[in-house]
């Protein structure tokens, strides 16, 4: 007992870890409160002390320690945030939760307090007219902290001061209640089978999935989940037509019957409350407000983006339905049913189908060959390859879960680059998806405070990154076996995490992933092209019993299917980004019936015959809580770029050196220090165009009339 009340808040001193971890092993619920409000504490401490400096305001004096001078005093705030907002996604329960619904409004009020202080401003705002010679960093730094309390209100009069307040804190804690109520709604839903009959068309690795699901919560027989290593199988394998269309409905219904966790005010009150904001800082609307600072520019770059899409692709994607329809239609009158309509929860069933007969594969003839470790290997070595980076598991670094694992990074003359976690399969109290995040950022920092800043008065503070998945569990029969489509999404997030990575600027704000949004998804999707090539296959898939590696066979295969249903793939994506845009164009108040304005926004992108009974909108995190709203159009712009980066590869040599050594120095390294075109337009030598996205997926971009 008087060990417990000796015992110190490890927020509240150094972490005594290897890298100055997180200490995930010392670290409980009620330190996050305590540590929360003796950071805010803090942070006033040191607002207090710029504002009453009787010195002229300067960049050093003002706005490098307003936004990114660290402090082990002052970063307290920063630290506790980071850990706590980062387990609330990956591994969150009803208590956290609870603290989160109590500290989110006393966040956004410390958050405002900052950005509309008068005193502060007008020191920014003094340096932002009245500044010394600056280094290209330096000003982006000062443009980006000047307009970043601009957008943030600071320019308004006390009664939009106000008002604005109230929106943010308002919305702050509706887009928290949104992934709330999303989370429980998701993870409350079994499909519990005890009759093996009801398993028919199931491969093993799913039947053991749900065997082991249904052990786990002391149940005979079989469950699966609304988590994607269960859903997905399911619903492509399944011959149950009755219990696919179960598992579909429960997927996207979601947050729309009539309990607490129903998210359709939610939906409507949030596009609301940006509305105003926006419109309350001088924007038409919220989209206005953001395409401000993206690469597209504005409403109308990004509608050009997609209808250009929609134009190149919707004739593909017509064909591709109608060739599910033919082999849907066969096989209903081949069990003598007569024709059914191909309905949503048909669709990955028939796909399955149409792969099988066009291409003799699938993600079931793959998934031996895709061992989780094995592909860990093969994840590590492509960066060895690329960029000469190794990766130790260091086993003495403190993890929040079992399932996490740890890994140091060197670079290739033996330096240390980085703390790596991975965080790989589906839990209760873990969100869906994957995502990459830190827990530390990168910076340059000052050896000596008292000395200014320059190379023999610099230490080059490295990151903590993390990614984190849903990818399939092992079983107490098998590893864990992965599909293709998984590959992909780990390289994806892989991807953003070489971007934290290889962060090398001096000020953490506009460090690694601290980039224009819609530039943010290209070191992310340019690593899922690998997933398809021979020459990074072949370092690691090998059958998990026997050893043999991918067969060329398969690899050709893979090659062939590459483009299978490569223009519905685009259509939904181009439609989740008209969805987006209709919501955040609104300029006067959103009164319409959620799951009405939603089949119509989206309307020119569907193919098939929308239902009235299923919502997306309240379970589309991205833009209702995610960071994405009014840029969800960034998953396409930035596969744009992707697909004309990685053909620079494939020109200049899959792992020539000198290109990953260029795309390193170029984008990777460089986070936001200057404009994303500029960095894009120094690696490859000029502009994105389409051409590549079009030639890699296979469309024919039509001739032009004279």
């Amino acid at each position: 007992m008087n060990q417990e009340n000796e015992r110190k808040n490890p927020f509240f001193e150094p972490y005594d870890t290897p890298h100055d971890t997180a200490p995930f092993d010392r670290i409980r619920l009620e330190d996050f409160e305590e540590a929360f409000m003796e950071g805010i504490r803090r942070d006033n401490e040191q607002i207090d002390k710029i504002i009453n400096n009787p010195e002229k305001p300067t960049f050093d004096n003002t706005i490098i320690t307003v936004d990114d001078e660290k402090d082990n005093y002052y970063d307290l705030l920063d630290r506790v945030s980071t850990v706590f907002f980062n387990l609330l996604s990956a591994e969150t329960n009803d208590d956290m939760d609870e603290l989160a619904q109590k500290l989110s409004p006393v966040l956004t009020k410390h958050a405002n307090d900052i950005r509309l202080n008068e005193r502060l401003f007008e020191r920014i705002k003094y340096v932002h007219r009245h500044h010394r010679r600056l280094t290209p960093e330096e000003k982006m730094l000062l443009d980006t902290c000047y307009d970043g309390f601009v957008r943030s209100g600071a320019l308004l009069d006390e009664a939009g001061k106000e008002r604005l307040r109230k929106l943010t804190e308002e919305a702050s804690m509706l887009g928290l209640q949104f992934q709330q109520n999303l989370l429980k709604e998701q993870k409350a839903y079994t499909l519990h089978l005890t009759d093996e009959q009801q398993l028919d068309g199931l491969p093993a690795t799913a039947r053991e999935a749900a065997a082991l699901a249904a052990k786990e919560r002391g149940l005979e027989g079989w469950v699966f989940t609304l988590d994607m290593p269960s859903y997905s199988p399911f619903m492509t394998y399944s011959t149950q037509r009755e219990l696919r269309h179960q598992m579909y409905m429960a997927r996207n219904t979601l947050c729309i019957h009539d309990n607490s966790e129903n998210n359709l005010d939610i939906c409507k009150r949030l596009v609301n409350l940006r509305r105003e904001t926006a419109q309350l800082l001088g924007s038409k609307t919220y989209a206005d407000y953001v395409l401000k600072h993206r690469m597209a520019g504005s409403v109308r770059g990004v509608y050009k983006l997609l209808n250009d899409l929609l134009v190149a692709y919707k004739p593909t994607a017509l064909k591709e339905r109608e060739e599910l329809k033919k082999i849907s239609c066969g096989r209903a009158a081949a069990d003598k049913k007569g024709e059914e309509p191909l309905e949503p929860w048909d669709q990955a069933f028939y796909a399955h189908k149409l792969q099988m007969k066009k291409y003799n594969i699938d993600a079931e003839m793959l998934r031996p060959y895709f061992q989780l470790d094995k592909v860990i290997s093969g994840v590590f070595g492509l960066a060895t390859k690329l960029y000469g980076i190794t990766f130790r598991e260091n086993k003495a670094i403190p993890v929040y879960h079992p399932d996490v694992k740890a890994y140091e990074v060197y670079d290739r003359d033996g330096s240390f680059l980085a703390v790596f976690y991975a965080d790989f399969h589906p839990r209760k109290g873990k969100q869906g998806g994957a995502w990459m995040t830190e827990y530390r950022g990168q910076w340059m920092e000052r050896e000596d405070v008292k000395k200014p800043f320059g190379p023999d008065n610099c230490k080059n503070v490295r990151p903590h990154v993390s990614v984190v998945m849903n990818l399939t569990k092992p079983t107490d029969e098998k590893p864990a076996l992965l599909t293709l489509g998984e590959v992909e999404t780990f390289l994806h997030e892989f991807g953003h995490s070489l971007h934290g990575m290889f962060a090398n600027t001096r000020f953490e704000s506009l460090s690694g992933t601290n980039v224009w949004w819609d530039f943010v998804e290209l070191p992310s999707q340019f690593m899922e092209n690998f997933a398809v090539e021979k020459e990074f296959l072949q370092t690691f898939a090998r059958h998990y019993e026997t050893g043999e590696p991918l067969p060329d066979e398969l690899i050709r295969r893979i090659v062939r299917s590459r483009n299978f249903m490569a223009a519905t793939g685009c259509l939904r994506q181009v439609s989740l980004g008209l969805l987006d845009m209709a919501y955040y164009t609104k300029k006067d108040e959103f009164t319409d019936d959620v799951i009405a304005f939603e089949k119509q926004a989206w309307k020119k992108a569907i193919l098939g015959r929308q239902r009235t009974d299923t919502c997306m909108t309240v379970q589309f995190s991205h833009i209702m809580a995610g960071g994405y709203a009014a840029g969800y159009y960034s998953y396409k712009w930035a596969e744009v770029l992707d697909a004309d980066a990685f053909a620079v590869f494939k020109r200049e040599g899959l792992f020539n050196p000198e290109t990953a050594q260029r795309f390193r120095d170029c984008i990777l390294s460089k986070g936001g220090t200057e404009p994303p075109m500029v960095l894009y337009k120094r690696f490859k030598g000029g502009e994105p165009t389409i051409d590549a996205l079009l030639k890699r997926n296979g469309i024919k971009r039509k001739a032009r009339k004279a």
